[in-house]
Order: structure tokens, then sequence, then C-alpha cells
């Protein structure tokens, strides 16, 4: 298809990051490749559906406003989830073949779900910074001979844009993961050249632009959500907080990041984060320490948490890292990791590219 070719690029590269960033998570080779995309409606989707399916509702909040889906096969939502878990491959098969779910594969299943959007959802952000953030909801399971009937499940009656991609792992059978926007969210993301000069064409800019918001209840549920009380986005220094208990470790990253321009906020592990990050529009978070430890994963969660659905892009770093930790790293919300004392260029290299400063 002609159309949508900004949309096309920016899912071709968050879902193959994604892919990447899944192998990890999982321990086995994985990788997701988008192979086609099309127009469809909900009616000719799940009329042609006959096997079940999980669907993540994802909502797109900021200058972006609406929701789209991903869609997993429950055959690839249990080679996912039994992966996580290390699982067998014989057993896998056969779990697959009495489309066997249990609790476990269940939240299993969650969280490789909420990678693969965590990865989309960084991308994006990195794409149309400061336009917009996605938050995803929880998994529904539709069954076509069961569900058929419910209005407005899984997924809103409608004009949708799909974008397909081939899931695949290493001696394992995978289908498809589907994407499924409205076309009228597609329009905000990607608008048709079509409309240029018209009035529509110039109020889909201003929403692309930032110059509107669907209603003033939405307005303040997202300066609810990303200001502190009393504080506009004009009063936020752009900003770099590192943390790290050790004084000299810590000033030589400050050190090599002053380059950036960016104003440093530095403390310990132990410092009230969220008095840190007050009247700052904190660009990258690094966290230290000697050894990759739950505690430095537990400040990562923290401003994971702290910035739910907009969080900053977060470095950790360490003296050792195990595979194990690496992988915790990961999977608890930082985009990299890093191996201490390194390099002050190398460090600078990631800091252009999180903070999308020019090279």
């Amino acid at each position: 298809m002609d159309n949508y070719t900004i949309l096309r690029e920016a899912f071709t590269s968050a879902l193959k990051q994604a892919g990447e960033e899944t192998a990890m998570l999982v321990g086995h080779e994985f990788a997701i490749s988008l192979v086609d995309s099309l127009t469809t409606s909900k009616a000719s989707y799940f009329g042609d559906l006959d096997a079940a399916v999980f669907v993540l509702g994802v909502d797109s909040l900021g200058a972006y406003v609406g929701q789209f889906y991903l869609l997993f096969s429950l055959s690839d939502a249990i080679v996912m989830s039994s992966a996580l878990l290390g699982i067998p491959p014989a057993r896998i098969q056969e779990k697959k073949r009495l489309a066997i779910m249990e609790a476990d594969d269940i939240d299993a299943f969650s969280e490789v779900s909420n990678m693969i959007n965590g990865s989309v959802n960084t991308f994006f952000q990195e794409q149309f910074p400061n336009k917009l953030r996605l938050k995803v909801l929880q998994p529904k399971k539709f069954i076509p001979e069961a569900n058929q009937s419910i209005k407005d499940e899984p997924i809103p009656d409608g004009e949708y844009l799909m974008f397909r991609s081939r899931l695949e792992m290493t001696d394992q059978e995978m289908g498809y993961l589907d994407v499924l926007m409205p076309l009228s969210l597609a329009d905000q993301f990607d608008p048709p050249v079509a409309l240029a000069g018209s009035k529509t064409g110039e109020a889909v800019a201003d929403v692309a632009n930032n110059e509107t918001v669907s209603s003033p209840e939405h307005a303040a549920s997202v300066a609810e959500d990303s200001l502190p009380d009393g504080e506009s986005s004009e009063d936020k220094i752009d900003s770099i907080v590192v943390l790290h208990d050790d004084e000299d470790d810590r000033r030589a990253i400050v050190d090599a990041v002053t380059f950036s321009g960016l104003q440093v906020a530095e403390g310990t592990l132990d410092d009230n984060i969220k008095e840190l990050f007050v009247g700052r529009n904190v660009r990258l978070v690094i966290i230290g320490s000697a050894n990759a430890d739950d505690r430095e994963l537990s400040v990562c969660i923290k401003v994971m948490a702290m910035r739910q659905d907009f969080p900053p892009p977060i470095i950790m770093s360490a003296h050792r890292w195990t595979r194990v930790a690496a992988l915790k790293a990961l999977k608890y919300g930082a985009r990299d990791i890093l191996l201490t004392p390194c390099d002050d260029e190398e460090l600078a290299s990631k800091v252009r590219k999180f903070c999308d400063l020019p090279a």
C-alpha cells in the first residue's frame, strides 16, 4: 500500500527492536519482522478468524489520541510463555496441541507481551519526541465462536490499518503478530497527502503539532500524570540524573556527560528520586553500582513506576554483570547496560542516542 509510509517504517523498526529485546528475555533466538500492511475492518478480520487470540489494547495519549491493538494467537502465546518458563520443546508442542495455558503461562505471557509493547513504546517516543505516550491495557482472550456477538469486543467496530509481522523462534512453528490501528488514529500519525491544505488536513496537522487535544478532561489527565502540582512544562529544565553510591564513580559519570549541555542532577541509590525529578524534564537516568544487584534494579523500577506512562531512558552500569543480571535489567526497564569503568566516548555516544543530541 502506498499510504502510511511513516507508520509502516516506524512499526518495521519498532517490532524488529522488540524481537531483539524479547530474545534476551526468553533466552531463545526470537525475531519479529513486518511482512505486510493493509486496510481492513473488524468484521472482515474477525470474520476470518477461527482460533483464539489474545488482544492487548494500547492507549495513545498526548498529541496522537486513540487506541490500537496487538493481537497474538493462543498458540504463539503458549510458545512464548513456555520459552520464558524454560519448558522443554517437546512439552511446548504438547501444550500447543492441547491449548493448555495455566496461571503461570498467563503471567509469563504478560511479561513477554509487556516487553514487546515496551519496546514499541520506547521506539515511538524516540520517533515522535514529546508527542505521545503509550499505555498498555490488560490482555483479553477472545474465542471466535464464544465471543463473536459481544459488542465492541475485543475491539470496536470500524476500519483499521493492519500491520502483520511474522514471529520466529528456533525449533518452533510460529504465526503472526497483528497490529490493528483505527484509521482515525493512523491519520494523526501519518496524515494523508490528499488532505494537505484542506481544513481537515489543517486539523490533523494541529494535532500532530500538539496544538490541540481531544478534550479538557484529556488535557487535565496528561498534566496530572506528567507534572507535579503547580509546575508547568515551561518550568522544567532538561536534565540527566546520575545515581551512584560511590562518589568517585558517580563523579566520573557526571564529568563524562557534561558535554551534553544538559543540567546534571546527582545522588545516591538511597536518595529521594521524586525530589530529584522535581522541576526537571529528565532526558536520561544513569544508575550505577559495583555489582548489578537487586538494589540497583529496585531503583530502576522506582523510576519506571514514577513516570510509568512516559518513562525516561535508563542506563544501568556496574563493574560486573552476569547474563541473568543483564536480562533482569532489560526486563525491568533499562534501555542499555554499561560495563564500568568505560571509555568516555562510549558513554557519550549512548547519551547522544538516548537524549537525541547531534553527533
